[in-house]
């Protein structure tokens, strides 16, 4: 049967143009398909079905010059073109797992000549091996056979070339004996790959950990030795006994982008041990048993039942929302403004008139007073009114200094943006009143609903953690927007900031910078924080430092500049789980005084969580700039580990109690390098909200 598919081959071949007669000629072949074949559909009338029907095959002729080059590539090991090509076109595009008339696919030949990085950039890609090759018998039963009829067709040509007379034909045969005098090269390096290969060794440090109450996870390196063919799948075993008799289940892994597997559908409370091999060519090679042996789900609630902090709070909250609007439905603030006192009544009227009159507008100056601005960017762009001047409204032009209460009073009504018209109506009612904090506040709302309207958008953003402030008694309310998508706008256009920052600095005092050339100066640091804010951390389980100082009207919170809204932190593990065992060692630890570790040799989760404790601790140490002589007295929290919508969990470290919140005008006796800010406690539960 063999036999007579080379010979169907032969007739095809001869059917075929002429190969590459070298392996440079072939080179220049396939690097120059993508040209030699590159079609100008738009040529084509789309309307006309025959045309359709034509762009339809060259696109399909084009696709199957890119598979040539694919195979051409690969023959002749060429890394950088493979990777190329791979970028290039979608896997189905390349018909990546469809054998060639030889019966093979780029994967074959990559791992038959023993081409490493070739093979793991098309197993990357999803390649796989041929179905042709079901045993080690018709693999090898199929590279002799391309061999033998490689070589009977070397040995046809080399007749003909030489009893024929010199003659056009006679030097296109001699083109068609030079490739195929290189593929029986290429054939026979294949066979002599297969036959001197061996079986994998054992995958390399294969580690087993609890991934949660149902589930472990198994990671694993590829096998060490580098002496057997590329590996190109692995299989993970699992069972109840340390025999793996009876097994209880396994799961063949080729997709080798990632050496895990998690292994789900488990029982709380059982131990699982797990064995993982690889595979090669020549068939599978012998398991490696996980360390530790075996893990049993479980996860650390379980310890003391607790549930999750945050089970059902932003259902809570909803409801509760929901009920406050429902009361508020039929409230004085939403009849008409007759029932209100004749003196709040012109002075809210006159509010709402300037609000909505046409000649409402930005301001360009600013005087004595408060004001927000809101920082719209695109890359390097920012947005700003017809006169170039940023988005600024006014709140209040007799307030002289912002509270910090007003302040943060501010920062949460930045998480209703789409509420503002109803809140500022509830606060309509209470200013009969006549208090000083709720006509600020009422202000600050009308503000925003300013400028909301002149925008056309309800979302003004983020607010930055702290206003601007000059010596002429400004202060600046930030925020800061990220547009990703081409939002429409009113009033307003792109402008590069740096022209931005030119103009500004043409007309502006460098003695006495008002706020709005302060913020111009400092945008980008601004803009920086923002894009920063909004990172988030990889899986895993981290390990965080809380340090706070107060003062006498906030509390801020040591956090690092390049993600502010996360605490100080080193990562442990990329697994977030912490299990019930490790919690309980935890627990104990936490108990004693002089706690005394595991046995080093012990190959348990909970020592290998006590290396890796260590290793985080003196990094976050270093870190934060405090010798590790004075980190003896600090402590782990205990009470709980934070957990972050399951993908993201801290652990705690603490300084001594008394060191923990530094007081105005005590010392701080651990100082980090810079790289840090203190940022105001509520700011920074916002920014870990978002």
């Amino acid at each position: 049967k063999m036999t007579q598919q080379m010979r169907d081959l032969q007739l095809a071949q001869a059917r075929k143009p002429p190969g590459p007669s070298s392996p440079n000629a072939a080179k220049r072949l396939y690097r120059n398909l993508s040209g030699k074949f590159r079609v100008n559909y738009t040529s084509f009338d789309e309307g006309s079905l025959a045309g359709r029907g034509e762009k339809e095959k060259l696109r399909k002729s084009y696709l199957f010059q890119s598979n040539a080059a694919l195979f051409e590539a690969v023959e002749l090991q060429d890394l950088d073109r493979v990777q190329e090509l791979l970028r290039q076109y979608s896997p189905e595009e390349l018909d990546l797992n469809t054998p060639n008339s030889e019966g093979l696919l780029p994967l074959d030949i990559a791992i038959m000549t023993n081409n490493a990085p070739i093979a793991k950039a098309l197993l990357q890609a999803g390649a796989k091996e041929s179905p042709h090759f079901v045993s080690l018998e018709s693999r090898s039963l199929h590279l002799s056979t391309l061999v033998r009829e490689a070589e009977q067709r070397v040995n046809e040509l080399t007749a003909q070339v030489v009893n024929e007379a010199p003659n056009a034909d006679c030097s296109e045969k001699e083109k068609q004996l030079r490739a195929w005098e290189w593929r029986y090269r290429l054939y026979k390096r294949m066979k002599a790959g297969f036959e001197h290969a061996r079986v994998p060794d054992a995958p390399a440090n294969v580690h087993l950990s609890v991934a949660s109450s149902s589930s472990v996870l198994v990671t694993f390196w590829e096998p060490l030795s580098v002496n057997s063919a590329v590996v190109t799948k692995y299989k993970v075993e699992w069972s109840c006994s340390p025999s793996f008799s009876p097994p209880l289940g396994e799961a063949v892994i080729d997709k080798l982008k990632n050496l895990h597997f998690t292994i789900r559908g488990l029982v709380s409370g059982t131990a699982y041990y797990v064995q993982v091999s690889a595979y090669n060519m020549k068939g599978w090679g012998p398991p490696q048993a996980s360390v530790p042996p075996f893990a049993i789900p479980s996860n650390w609630r379980e310890y003391d039942g607790r549930a999750p902090r945050r089970r059902g709070q932003a259902e809570a909250l909803d409801h509760l929302l929901g009920q406050v609007k429902t009361v508020h439905q039929h409230c004085v603030c939403h009849e008409p403004c007759k029932n209100q006192p004749q003196s709040r009544k012109h002075s809210v009227s006159k509010s709402l008139k300037h609000l909505f009159h046409p000649g409402s507008k930005f301001l360009k100056t600013l005087k004595r007073g408060l004001y927000l601005t809101a920082i719209f960017y695109k890359d390097d762009n920012i947005l700003v009114t017809h006169e170039d001047q940023i988005p600024v409204v006014e709140i209040d032009d007799t307030y002289s200094c912002l509270l910090m209460q007003d302040f943060l009073w501010f920062t949460k009504v930045s998480c209703m943006w789409d509420e503002i018209l109803w809140l500022r109506q509830c606060v309509t009612v209470s200013q009969s009143s006549c208090s000083c904090i709720l006509q600020t506040r009422f202000k600050m709302l009308l503000a925003i609903s300013q400028m909301q309207g002149l925008l056309g958008i309800q979302d003004l953003g983020q607010v930055f953690f702290e206003p601007v402030k000059d010596k002429q008694g400004n202060i600046l309310i930030v925020t800061l927007k990220e547009v990703k998508t081409n939002q429409t706008f009113e009033s307003v256009r792109w402008v590069p900031i740096c022209k931005l920052q030119t103009s500004r600095k043409s007309v502006s005092s460098p003695d006495e910078p008002t706020a709005l050339d302060t913020l111009l100066i400092s945008i980008q640091d601004k803009l920086a924080y923002h894009q920063r804010s909004s990172h988030a951390l990889s899986s895993g389980l981290y390990l965080g430092y809380l340090k706070l100082c107060s003062a006498v009207d906030q509390i801020r919170v040591l956090v690092p500049e390049r993600l502010p809204n996360i605490l100080c932190h080193v990562k442990i593990r990329s697994n977030p789980n912490i299990s019930r065992e490790e919690w309980e060692w935890l627990q104990k630890m936490a108990s004693v005084e002089e706690p005394v570790p595991a046995e080093a040799e012990a190959e348990t989760s909970q020592n290998y969580l006590f290396q890796e404790l260590q290793v985080a601790i003196k990094e976050l140490m270093a870190l934060v700039n405090i010798p590790l002589q004075e980190a003896k007295d600090f402590r782990l929290y205990s009470q709980e580990v934070l957990d972050f919508g399951g993908q993201v969990s801290f652990l705690l470290l603490l300084p001594p109690s008394d060191d923990v919140c530094t007081a105005p005008g005590q010392n701080n006796p651990y100082t980090p390098r810079s790289g840090f800010l203190m940022l105001p406690l509520q700011i920074f539960e916002l920014g870990e909200e978002g």
